[in-house]
């Protein structure tokens, strides 16, 4: 809520709502610009998050201006999530084939692990063979 006498206490919720979305999105699109226009290899909404961040830290941008857009999103929060599952089951049956290559990859990693050191303790040790 906001703080009593402030400008965006006198609006109606929903415009409050679309102020908070509204600059949620600037931010967002911001850090999109940034990694593009920079070669980040970062998501361009983490690098949004970080600037939206440093601007409530900062204090140009006030929380309870953003605050019931936020809530409204964390509201919706797992509906966000429906396609990432639906994409993550429809290659689940891939998961056999990636299963096979973890277990090759394994084995040759303990295998190269193991004969890396019997021969760093023979050049070590040269002694006790």
């Amino acid at each position: 809520m906001p703080p009593p006498g402030s400008v965006t206490a006198r609006l109606p919720a929903p415009a409050r709502f679309v102020l908070g979305l509204g600059l949620l999105l600037a931010f967002a699109a911001a850090g999109q610009a940034l990694t593009h226009a920079l070669g980040l290899p970062l998501p361009g909404s983490v690098v949004g998050l970080a600037l939206l961040w440093a601007a409530l830290g900062l204090k140009l941008v006030r929380l309870h201006w953003i605050t019931d857009a936020a809530d409204g999103l964390l509201g919706v929060l797992g509906l966000l999530f429906i396609p990432a599952t639906a994409g993550f089951l429809q290659f689940l049956s891939a998961g056999a084939a990636w299963g096979l290559w973890l277990l090759v990859m394994t084995a040759g990693l303990l295998v190269g692990a193991g004969v890396a050191g019997l021969i760093a303790s023979r050049l070590l040790h040269p002694e006790d063979s």
